[in-house]
């Protein structure tokens, strides 16, 4: 069964707990807020990586919304995006690409929730601790019938 990588919000810190997390993925999306290049290098070093730009970062070779597809699923993969309450742009981008999944960033929070048969996925922050907030990374599951997610938490390995 393949499976996705799907990480964001890094702010030039890849957790070193990635590489395992991410241990036979087909491949990674960074949904933004990349900081350094050296972030998607080290993330391309365990598997193909798509990234879009978040709004903290700059001079990044990325583009501010990507679609592919991976594993016969269409993603669409921008930084901030509401489900709730989408803007016209992210409506019509939505409509005229019809992806299976949406991935995105930004509110450092996990989020699955399928609407009108989309999945919008935020995989959290995985950059460094902030705020006493967890921090968390994905794996999305492509099953025949079905697309299962799993957050991870990235918990500090120094002893408490």
């Amino acid at each position: 069964m393949p499976k996705i990588g799907l990480i964001s919000d890094t702010h030039n810190y890849l957790d070193p707990q990635a590489p395992a997390l991410f241990a036979g993925v087909e491949h990674i999306v960074h949904a933004g807020d990349v900081g350094l290049p050296a972030v998607l290098r080290e993330l391309e070093r365990i598997a193909p990586v798509t990234a879009v730009n978040g709004n903290t970062d700059v001079g990044l070779p990325c583009r501010d919304t990507e679609v592919v597809e991976l594993c016969g699923k269409k993603f669409l993969v921008q930084h901030i995006v509401d489900p709730h309450r989408l803007t016209e742009a992210v409506r019509r981008r939505i409509r005229r690409e019809a992806p299976a999944v949406v991935v995105f960033g930004h509110t450092h929070q996990p989020f699955a929730e399928r609407i009108d048969g989309v999945w919008f996925l935020n995989p959290g922050s995985a950059g460094k601790p902030r705020f006493g907030q967890p921090r968390t990374a994905a794996v999305l599951h492509i099953e025949p019938d079905n697309l299962r997610v799993e957050f991870h938490e990235l918990r500090d390995p120094r002893p408490a």
